[in-house]
């Protein structure tokens, strides 16, 4: 095995233990440990609306609770700049009360910090019963007092 697949191999295990962190943390509700995986600019997008690193207190305490069941991520190491990447993963969200499932996919870029491997951008894709595939209805999420 030459350097560069070491390190290829090296960075998919830290991005792919830094996604898992993010379904695991926020399976618990653990608001400061989902921020932890994010660059400093970080955003998440869903429901129409990009979302800052300030708002996930917020988002987080709105989200229904439940477990963020994810796949292995399919991740894209191959482009010039050796710290940034790109990636796809599969998500099964069951709500806790009633069971109920949402299913789609995120599609992420990572970028390499000095602290390591961060998410910089998340996006949500919801599959629909219908077979489409979308962001979700604009302002899904309201928070009180807006």
């Amino acid at each position: 095995m030459s350097t560069n697949d070491t390190t290829r191999n090296d960075d998919l295990l830290e991005i792919e233990q830094l996604l898992a962190k993010y379904a695991v943390t926020m399976t618990k509700g653990d608001t400061d440990g989902v921020v932890s995986v994010f660059t400093a600019d970080g955003t998440y997008s869903a429901f129409g609306e990009v979302y800052s690193l300030d708002d996930f207190p917020r988002l987080v305490a709105a989200a229904p609770k439940g477990l963020f069941l994810t796949g292995t991520a399919l991740i894209d190491l191959d482009g010039d700049d050796r710290n940034a990447a790109t990636g796809t993963q599969p998500l099964c969200f069951i709500d806790h009360t009633q069971q109920d499932m949402r299913i789609g996919y995120y599609n992420d870029t990572y970028l390499r910090t000095e602290a390591g491997w961060r998410l910089r951008t998340r996006a949500m894709t919801f599959i629909r019963r219908n077979g489409e595939h979308n962001s979700g209805r604009p302002h899904a999420i309201s928070f009180s007092g807006e």
